[in-house]
């Protein structure tokens, strides 16, 4: 079904309605010519409904300024209207681009996003979650930070929906980052590198997990020496914080958790004159940021806004239902070859 505003009908609609009362859902369905019952479907079911429709009703509705009671429509459907989305850490430059996505589909359904930030603290994020439940639908998880136990047990209570975390049972979307991760070992190792460092994430993080398993394969089946420094965050100023230990391994490249890291590798580098690439080389992961005019990172792909959208998509499936779906959608990665990769130097600097 497509409706559409027109502001005849509109004119008409706003004419015909008491001075000084507040418009209904009746006035929104005669500026339409549609039935009541579609328009309120367009807030309280949206998934029911087309996006085109779900727009048309909400237009009509701004038009008129009839606001619907999230109260009334809470007691009557048990729907609030609501998506909670919880991400570890909304600075991290692999989020905003995912949240755009989520938002856009949310919106395209008629509901609106709640954010929780839990600061990559676990018990932070199932406080975030209890509290965002309370008027939300469901739950998109990202790069969830609780053990698997928790997830579950959120799962059993409410829908949920997970991103980079594969818990066995749940809805579930997968940036596949160990095919990007095992090309930039190879791309490395084709260079001539021989000793490299993976500068990993949080130990709590599926990613960074799978990210670990996959260099660690790369490293055994090229017949390389790996080492790995753990950064405390994946922030850039950890990144630059872990320079001076990356420099110890005598490696001459690395690979990190993410972009956000290895930028604070590089600015760790530059201030101890070590020349990247000529020097040492450096790759990313999830090219999330757009790096330095004088120097674009070689780094891994990232699904963040694919994986954004489709987790949207898959809960409200899993609304619409009205039953868990154990689905599994894994998303391809990568190697982006820029400008912070080359050939293994003929001697290593270390410059303490």
């Amino acid at each position: 079904m497509h409706v559409s505003v027109e502001n005849s009908k509109y004119t008409k609609v706003m004419r015909s309605s008491k001075a000084n009362s507040a418009p209904t859902i009746s006035d929104v369905a005669q500026l339409l010519r549609i039935s009541r019952s579609t328009v309120s479907r367009a807030f309280t079911r949206p998934e029911l409904l087309s996006v085109e429709t779900v727009k048309s009703v909400h237009a009509a509705a701004t038009k008129l300024g009839y606001r619907p009671s999230l109260v009334a429509r809470a007691l009557s459907t048990g729907r609030h209207g609501n998506i909670a989305i919880v991400v570890p850490d909304i600075a991290n430059p692999f989020i905003p681009p995912l949240l755009r996505a989520a938002q856009a589909a949310a919106d395209g359904a008629g509901f609106s996003l709640f954010l929780g930030d839990s600061d990559e603290d676990g018990v932070r994020e199932s406080v975030l979650l209890e509290k965002l439940l309370l008027q939300a639908d469901g739950a998109v998880i990202v790069g969830s930070r609780m053990t698997n136990d928790k997830i579950q047990e959120f799962a059993k209570r409410y829908p949920v929906v997970l991103v980079n975390n594969d818990s066995s049972g749940i809805p579930r979307v997968l940036i596949d980052t160990a095919t990007g991760i095992d090309a930039a070992v190879t791309h490395l190792v084709e260079l001539g590198h021989k000793r490299l460092v993976y500068v990993c994430g949080p130990a709590s993080s599926w990613s960074d997990q799978q990210r670990r398993s996959a260099v660690k394969r790369a490293a055994k089946r090229l017949k390389i020496t790996l080492e790995q420094i753990a950064a405390p965050r994946p922030t850039f100023d950890a990144g630059k914080a872990v320079t001076a230990a990356v420099l110890k391994t005598k490696a001459t490249g690395a690979i990190t958790f993410d972009d956000f890291v290895a930028y604070g590798l590089l600015a760790g580098l530059a201030e101890r004159s070590v020349v990247v690439p000529r020097d040492f080389s450096v790759i990313g992961c999830d090219d999330s940021l757009g790096g330095p005019a004088h120097l674009a990172l070689t780094t891994i792909s990232s699904r963040c806004t694919d994986a954004g959208r489709i987790a949207v998509q898959m809960l409200l499936a899993t609304l619409q239902a009205g039953n868990k779906m154990d689905r599994r959608c894994v998303l391809d990665t990568k190697l982006l070859v820029r400008e912070t990769t080359a050939k293994r130097p003929a001697s290593t600097r270390h410059v303490e």
